[in-house]
């Protein structure tokens, strides 16, 4: 019997009940959870998504994977870049996420492939894509080592995996930055979504996920080569890249 246990939020659980807790939480705010991240960040989401799909160096007909897709932000950017040549894959474990960023994706006029999976456990080939991301995704994932090995699985040799991610802030603005994450956060969840108790675990699952230097060395650990990150917003959150040679 597996008795380890694995943090959600605050609180230890059995690894096999994490993914299950997960999934309540995205089952909750999937229907706000475009309007939430507009609030929570001012706006800003958008700039690092911007900025990831700018370092992704997409070319026309190149296969994309984007995992932990959500809302489909970066698959829509992706497929104005790959053309009708390419090939860019939405996924996510949670079918709200996912149903809510197909009919976004198709209200706009796109129709990307799409895939309820586990990052852990990916359905695609060996060498099969050029570039993979995941966006805030990470760290909600029970094993994120395990999760990072799929996805240098499935690149091709001189592909790159990119992870957006929240990390570990300026130390000078921590106080503020608590404030706001425990204080305000959920009050806004709350108003708007009618759930407090989701985003105070997004709170929390962002200060449990391991900082830029922490990440870069488990990256490494799973074969990554050329592991590097860039900081935005005083390291509110980090873009980290790996590249596989062979």
């Amino acid at each position: 019997m597996n008795d380890k246990t694995t943090h959600f939020g605050f609180e230890q659980v059995p690894e096999g009940q994490k993914a299950s807790k997960v999934a309540e939480v995205f089952d909750s705010v999937a229907a706000k959870y475009d309007v939430m991240n507009d609030l929570m960040s001012g706006g800003m989401h958008r700039l690092w998504k911007a900025s990831t799909v700018r370092e992704a160096g997409v070319r026309p007909g190149m296969k994309v994977l984007d995992i932990a897709g959500g809302t489909g932000d970066l698959s829509k950017a992706f497929l104005d870049k790959v053309g009708p040549r390419g090939e860019v894959w939405l996924t996510d474990i949670n079918e709200s996420m996912l149903r809510v960023g197909r009919n976004r994706m198709i209200d706009h006029g796109y129709l990307p492939k799409m895939a309820l999976c586990d990052a852990e456990k990916l359905p695609f080939p060996d060498n099969y894509f050029d570039v993979v991301t995941v966006a805030f995704g990470l760290r909600n994932m029970t094993h994120k080592d395990k999760a990072l090995s799929e996805m240098r699985r499935v690149i091709k040799p001189g592909g790159k995996v990119m992870v957006l991610e929240f990390s570990k802030v300026n130390p000078a603005l921590a106080p503020a930055y608590d404030l706001y994450s425990f204080q305000v956060l959920p009050r806004m969840g709350q108003l708007i979504a009618q759930d407090a108790k989701s985003y105070q675990y997004l709170a929390e699952s962002i200060r449990m996920h391991p900082d830029q230097e922490t990440l870069k060395q488990i990256m490494l650990d799973s074969g990554f080569d050329h592991v590097k990150y860039t900081n935005f917003t005083f390291g509110v959150v980090a873009l980290h890249q790996g590249t596989k040679f062979e």
